[in-house]
Parts: C-alpha cells; structure tokens; sequence
C-alpha cells in the first residue's frame, strides 16, 4: 500500500510539473502573441467588417452596406484597369527578374577575380532605401535633364519622356523594380548553385553534354526547389508594388497608365477617404493573390526535384 501511494504521488507531482511547465511556455510567447494580435489580427478582422460600411473618416460617419462595396468593385472600370496594369507587372518583372538574377548568379558562382565585390556590389541596391532609389531613377528618366535620355542623344536618339508617355511609363517602373530587387534573388540563387554536386556536371560532360545542355538537364533540376521558391516570392511581392508607383508616377501615371491594385487602394482609402471600400479592395486583392499562390503551387510544384 505505501508504495501504491507513493506511486500515485509521484504521477501526481509529474503530472502538476507538466502542467506547470505548459503554463511556462504559454507564459513566454504571451508577450509575442500580444503583439502579434494588437497589431496584426485585430486590425484585419476589423478591416473586414468594415469592408461591409460605407465608412468616411473625414465625417466619421459608418453606415452599413452590406455586399456593396465588393459589387461596386467589379462595376468600377477602373479597378478593371488597375487589375490588368498589374498583371502586366507582374507578367514582365517576375521573368525577368528570375532570368537575369539566376543568369548573374551563375556567373557570380564561377572563380573569377573580385567575385566577393561583386556579390557585394548587386546586393547593394536591396538594402538601399526604395524610396531614395526611386527618387534617383526618377531623375534618371527625367525628360530633360536625365542620363538616360543624355545618352539616347549621343547616340543620335530623339528624347524620350519615360514617366510621361502612357507607352514608356510602366516599362520603366519595371526596368528599375527589376534592377532593384534582383540582388536578393542573386544571393538566393548562389546558395543554391553551390550545393549543385560537381560530379553530376562531370557526368554530364563525360555523356558529351554542352553548356546548354548541363544547364537545363542539371542546374535547372537541382536548383528547382529554389527556382519554386523564388517565383512564389516574386509574384507576391510584385502583386503589391506601390512604392516607385506613388513617387515616381504620381496620381498613377499618365492615363492611369501605372495604377496598380495596392496603388488604387491607396487613392481609395487615403485620398478620397472611403476606407469601407478601401477594405473591401485589400480584401479582393488578398483573395487575386491567394488565388495565383494556390495555381503556381499546384502547377508548379510538381516540376520540383526535392531528392538529389
């Protein structure tokens, strides 16, 4: 009998310790989820009842509107251009981008003089602020006074109003995005070429195989985990340009040319002040973005080389 209790003690004590122990951990993110959900939960739940309100924060007024606000979108032709001018975006960075970070990347990965400084060199325009970068090639593209169009002139080119002109306005936005951002692609795509195992390229050589040939039938495959990643990434980020929109292209460029989903929002809720229907808009753009998240995962996932 005395050791049937001090059996059932000790269960006892194990299982108040457990207990204590699961209140500890609970007790140490407490502080993280606090936060988590003052400033990330609670402000989207909100977002989304109030996407139902005609809610103008100049007159403080909300009044409740049902379905209207979503219908009034896919009424509103200009969120329809807004949605193709992204599409457009993102059809044109997320290629090029990929294409020019990995073609870098490969020739970053080979032992040539100074490889250090040039990585560092790439790397350079990611951690420097989009803001200042915009500003810089704004007056880059200036009309008049631009390097660009400076250079276009030497070469016996007629001027070219780069952010003006309906036709050049969005290739330029692309062209700096494109410059901007593919640093950190570069160092993405580096890791994952240095984990490529030699002796397959020398397989590969041996089986006569050229350059082309080791690229699509070796690297490709290998580094498709990344490759996967990448474009997921890309296409998410590229969804929600706003930044080089707003100062390089004031009010959405010339003829809407360059109003982007997150940029129409943005005239929505803080411009005109209809938050209700701004919420409304960020939750129809969630709902686009999530939407292509889901086709590339079950497109291209399946083109993935997870095992060596």
């Amino acid at each position: 009998m005395g050791s049937a209790d001090q059996a059932g003690m000790g269960t006892s004590k194990k299982n108040s310790n457990s207990w204590k122990l699961d209140w500890d951990g609970y007790l140490y993110i407490l502080p993280a989820f606090v936060i988590i959900a003052v400033f990330h939960i609670f402000p989207v739940l909100y977002a989304f009842v109030m996407s139902f309100f005609d809610w103008n924060v100049m007159s403080g007024k909300s009044v409740f509107v049902g379905l209207s606000n979503y219908k009034e979108i896919f009424e509103d032709p200009m969120f329809r251009k807004a949605f193709w001018n992204t599409i457009y975006y993102v059809v044109v960075t997320v290629p090029l981008g990929i294409a020019a970070s990995l073609f870098v990347a490969i020739l970053l990965n080979q032992k040539i003089k100074l490889r250090g400084f040039y990585r560092v060199l790439y790397f350079l325009p990611v951690v420097t602020s989009l803001n200042a970068v915009s500003v810089v090639w704004k007056w880059i593209y200036h009309p008049t006074y631009g390097l660009l169009n400076a250079f276009l002139k030497k070469i016996g080119l007629p001027p070219v109003d780069w952010l003006g002109d309906p036709r050049f306005a969005m290739p330029a936005i692309i062209l700096m995005s494109v410059w901007k951002n593919m640093g950190y692609n570069v160092v993405i795509f580096l890791a994952a070429l240095q984990n490529v195992p030699k002796e397959l390229y020398e397989s590969a050589e041996i089986d006569g195989a050229g350059a082309w040939a080791k690229f699509w039938n070796v690297t490709v495959p290998m580094i498709s985990p990344t490759l996967f990643f990448v474009i997921i990434t890309s296409v998410i980020a590229s969804f929600q340009v706003f930044a080089q929109i707003w100062i390089m292209t004031p009010e959405g460029g010339p003829l809407g040319s360059t109003t982007v989903l997150v940029y129409y929002l943005y005239q929505q809720a803080f411009q005109r002040f209809r938050m209700g229907y701004g919420c409304a808009l960020a939750f129809v753009i969630f709902i686009i973005l999530a939407a292509f998240s889901f086709l590339q995962k079950k497109i291209g996932e399946r083109k993935v080389h997870y095992e060596v």
